[in-house]
């Protein structure tokens, strides 16, 4: 009897070339990719944008191309977790060509002195996520591309937001995974945020290891720059309207380091890193 095997589209998509999950066509969706969690962040995103389309929504991504600055921007919300994250990475770059993807997310601070509505630019992340095992070992760093991690710091410093540059760490879960001990539901590892803390990792959230990851894999750029929402040291959380500060800061950072990568794709030329010594 003859052994059967099976095989698999590399991108599902429909009859019109639109990706299954997120709803995307060739066409649609710019170089400049903006990464958040929360679909009202990517409205407010957009709103900044001096020329936008219409939001394309499908499941629970959200999709909104335009302008911003004379840069074609893209912001697109994927929901929360790194399984969304991968869905929508591997998806977009199935039409888009040569990416550039900056998360601008929320997180919790580690780190003493780090707070409430400070910016953390992450410089590589710790996999507590196994969705990016899927691909890699376990051993395989997830790591920012460093033109988007000096963009970001350019960008930080020059609006001069209260900013701090180091490692995020992902996890899977924002309970358990996170050592929030909820009554009714006791983590299995209390003592994750300190062991993190011993570590020198900055902060803690759910997307970026995933991000950068298949970046790395696939040579796309990518970074992430997260609002600090919660402080696990004192046990703070912001309240609203430090929350609104934080994310605006958190999203111009993500915008403006957009034109920073601009200005070195221009003084670059026809090499292949960028250096200081070029200028921007």
């Amino acid at each position: 009897m003859a052994k059967k095997t099976f095989k698999s589209a590399e991108v599902v998509s429909t009859s019109e070339g639109r990706q299954y999950h997120i709803g995307l066509a060739p066409g649609e969706v710019a170089s400049n990719i903006l990464l958040c969690g929360d679909p009202a962040r990517a409205h407010r995103v957009a709103a900044l944008f001096e020329k936008r389309g219409e939001p394309i929504c499908s499941r629970e991504y959200v999709t909104i191309t335009g302008e911003y600055r004379g840069l074609p921007m893209t912001v697109m919300a994927t929901g929360m977790g790194p399984d969304n994250t991968e869905i929508a990475f591997v998806e977009l770059s199935g039409i888009v060509e040569r990416p550039t993807f900056i998360r601008i997310g929320s997180s919790g601070a580690l780190r003493r002195g780090i707070e409430l509505a400070d910016l953390v630019i992450s410089t590589g992340a710790v996999r507590m996520e196994n969705t990016s095992t899927s691909f890699v070992v376990e051993g395989y760093p997830a790591v920012a591309h460093h033109e988007v991690v000096l963009a970001l710091l350019e960008a930080a410093a020059a609006k001069g937001f209260p900013y701090h540059a180091g490692l995020t760490a992902t996890a899977s879960g924002f309970y358990g995974a996170q050592a929030r001990n909820v009554p009714g539901f006791p983590p299995r590892d209390a003592e994750i945020p300190a062991k993190l803390d011993r570590m020198n990792v900055a902060n803690l959230e759910m997307e970026t290891s995933c991000l950068f990851t298949l970046a790395q894999l696939s040579g796309a750029r990518a970074g992430a720059v997260c609002a600090i929402y919660a402080n696990r040291h004192k046990n703070e959380f912001i309240d609203s309207e430090t929350k609104d500060l934080a994310e605006r800061r958190c999203i111009d950072t993500g915008l403006a380091a957009f034109e920073a990568l601009a200005a070195m794709d221009r003084a670059r030329g026809g090499d292949k890193y960028w250096i200081p010594s070029m200028g921007m």
